[in-house]
């Protein structure tokens, strides 16, 4: 009997160190009454060796009636393109850098030239557009691609299963319209505080550091990226935390209790920085009555 015990004892270690090896990210386990379901903190730009994802998350979207996401980012491009248009650019160039004070133009200019982008090119865009655009940028210079996000990635695997339908939590509507409530002042001192950023490094070195915490599933990491947002008092900052994500994680969560209360083994993936921190969406769920588990 020794030598089966032994093999058996075995495989279950390998299989134990094989998911503990492809840990990425953060993952919580939500029941309410006879329902669970997982829910998984994901980024939106990844690498070719973040796949396959690891067995517990491919096991969960394999028996998943539903992917639960943020938004369907490999949904309809056509839309989401109008959409991004509509919220994210000036009617006309004139209303746009050109609108600017020269001395402030030229400054904004000058450092967009440096990260590589043409400032004729973006004339039109609204300043929170171009932030989104230079965060794409800087990731890619990382080694990140943004068509290989973790959510993206998802919804290949549902879509291919045949059987698991996508919900989104939010429309790309919604979430275009945040940024474009944002008072256009503060739009321009948010686009030279990124710059900024850019130029000193800082940007580079915290988007290394998140990626960094997903890949390793990294809870003290992800805790200090918590707490450093809940202590950005810049426009970027205040607007990321107060909107971005405390605004959203509310309603959230309500959606997820809705989720789990009426099926079982669903799947919901949001944004890493939803899950950690103050306000976070396993905090706001369990002060809505339902059963929270850190898996990790």
């Amino acid at each position: 009997m020794r030598r089966p015990i032994i093999v058996v004892f075995f495989s279950l270690f390998l299989m134990a160190f094989q998911a503990l090896a492809g840990e990425r990210g953060a993952l919580f386990k939500v029941s309410s009454g006879a329902n669970a379901l997982y829910l998984y903190g994901t980024v939106h730009a990844g690498r070719p060796d973040f796949y396959p994802l690891e067995p517990r998350i491919k096991a969960a979207m394999a028996a998943a009636p539903t992917l639960a996401l943020e938004v369907d980012s490999t949904g309809d491009q056509a839309a989401m393109g109008a959409t991004i248009m509509k919220h994210g650019m000036f009617p006309s160039a004139e209303q746009g850098l050109a609108s600017l004070p020269a001395e402030r133009r030229e400054r904004i200019g000058a450092s967009l030239r440096k990260q590589g982008i043409e400032p004729a090119a973006v004339g039109q865009l609204k300043p929170w557009l171009l932030v989104a655009t230079l965060a794409m940028v800087e990731v890619g210079k990382l080694g990140y691609d943004p068509k290989m996000g973790v959510d993206a990635h998802l919804a290949g695997l549902a879509k291919s299963s045949g059987k698991t339908r996508i919900a989104e939590l939010e429309s790309m509507e919604y979430q275009a319209a945040l940024f474009n409530r944002m008072p256009i002042g503060d739009q321009w001192t948010m686009l030279e505080e990124a710059l900024n950023d850019m130029e000193s490094g800082r940007h580079a070195r915290e988007a290394r550091e998140l990626f960094a915490a997903y890949e390793g599933a990294d809870q003290a990491a992800l805790d200090r990226v918590a707490k450093r947002l809940e202590e950005d008092n810049t426009v970027g900052g205040k607007f990321t935390r107060d909107v971005l994500m405390n605004e959203r994680n509310g309603p959230m969560a309500d959606k997820i209790v809705s989720l789990v209360g009426r099926e079982n083994n669903a799947v919901v993936a949001v944004g890493l920085l939803h899950l950690v921190g103050k306000g976070s969406v396993p905090e706001l769920l369990r002060k809505r009555g339902v059963k929270v588990e850190r898996v990790y």
